[in-house]
This record gives C-alpha cells, structure tokens and sequence, in this order.
C-alpha cells in the first residue's frame, strides 16, 4: 500500500478534531497525551482503529506506543510511506 505522510498527518487531525482536541499548533512535535492534544485511553484505542482502518496496519497494533505525532509518521515512514 503506498501511504503518503500527509495523508496520515490528515487522518490523525481530522481525529483530533473531531474528539475536540485539535490545539492551535498541529506538527510534528504535538504531543498526544498530557502536555498537548490530551488523549486518553480510549482515544488513543479509537485513533489506532481509525489508523488501522486506513492503511491496514499500525503503531499501536504493532506494540508501539507514539507519543508524537511525529512517532506516528515515522512508524508510517518505516513501512514506505513517501513524504510529501
């Protein structure tokens, strides 16, 4: 599957706003939990299914646990996803 980093970047802030979670500042370095976007558990299961049902697989499922936005596109860029 060929996966573009915006489009993960898009997934991920769409999430967030629809949780209302989105902060002003969305890059990279926005954290998920305490200290930025706030995610709880059940958040952070809902954004894992939400990953996994765009593009077939995911950090959480594969035993990671992003702390950034940024580890989440780095887990998509090991698997071939082409930045743009």
């Amino acid at each position: 599957m060929n996966i573009a980093t915006t489009d993960v970047e898009k997934v991920v802030r769409d999430y967030l706003t629809e949780v209302e979670k989105l902060p002003d500042t969305f890059d990279a370095n926005l954290k998920l939990f305490a200290g930025g976007a706030g995610l709880d558990s059940l958040e952070t299961a809902e954004l894992s299914a939400i990953l996994e049902d765009h593009f077939e697989t995911d950090p959480y499922s594969e035993g990671q646990t992003p702390e950034t936005v940024g580890e989440i596109l780095d887990f998509y860029r090991a698997q071939g996803a082409e930045s743009s």
